[in-house]
């Protein structure tokens, strides 16, 4: 087992947009692993969670699992099918905890200019307890780092936010529109503006997305997304 002590060394060691998201914890008192072409990152605080982000061939994935995986509110995080047969090996048992969808993207995309980036996040704040109470992403919080929103007659009907970039990967997070606006594109306005901006600073965009929001899995595919199931797991009681 190798430690992997700087984000280029995870970045050398797998291609998985998602490990090498969470190698930005290696910042901010994280650590990261390979054995065997897998690789796992611990991050101690990455979108209000402690986990372990893992990837990479199924018997690698679970000896790092069954070496870094214990912990106090320790999140295991990988990709749902590669979970499942990391499971059926393990001799200590582990359950699903909560399912959701990891979607990325790479290349460019055009910039629309109905969008923009706020100078201040006036306004977010409110539109999110109207239109996204559960949203991650809340202005101030450590790792938000700037919102991107749609007026219309200068009122704050669309945002999302830039939150969680790594080195090479950039984050969209904060996805609200306000109820009296949808189903005139704003939502996918402000999206592509800030997967535009983020893919042009890093190379590629990602999101997490909730499993059953059919609507918006379908917008962030057509801006190019591809899905994977996720999950997180807990170990059996």
């Amino acid at each position: 087992m190798r430690r992997l002590r700087t984000t280029a060394d995870v970045q050398d060691a797998s291609d998985d947009p998602l490990v090498r998201w969470a190698a930005q914890a290696l910042s901010s008192g994280g650590a990261a692993w390979e054995h065997n072409g897998a690789v796992a990152v611990h991050a101690p605080v990455l979108t209000r969670r402690r986990r372990l982000v893992l990837s990479g061939p199924a018997e690698g994935v679970a000896s790092l699992l069954a070496a870094h995986g214990r912990g106090v509110e320790l999140r295991p995080l990988l990709e749902r099918p590669l979970a499942l047969d990391v499971m059926s090996v393990m001799p200590t048992p582990w359950v699903e905890d909560k399912p959701f969808g990891w979607m990325d993207r790479s290349g460019t995309l055009d910039l629309p200019a109905e969008a923009c980036w706020l100078g201040a996040p006036d306004g977010v704040e409110a539109l999110l307890h109207e239109a996204n109470p559960d949203s991650w992403a809340w202005p101030g919080e450590k790792g938000v780092c700037r919102w991107a929103g749609v007026h219309v007659g200068g009122e704050l009907v669309a945002t999302a936010a830039e939150a969680w970039s790594s080195a090479d990967v950039g984050f969209m997070m904060g996805v609200a529109v306000h109820p009296s606006h949808t189903g005139q594109g704003l939502g996918q306005r402000v999206c592509q503006f800030v997967t535009s901006s983020l893919l042009t600073l890093y190379g590629t965009c990602a999101l997490f997305v909730e499993n059953y929001n059919a609507p918006a899995i379908a917008l962030y595919r057509k801006l190019g997304f591809a899905y994977r199931d996720v999950t997180t797991l807990l170990p059996a009681a």
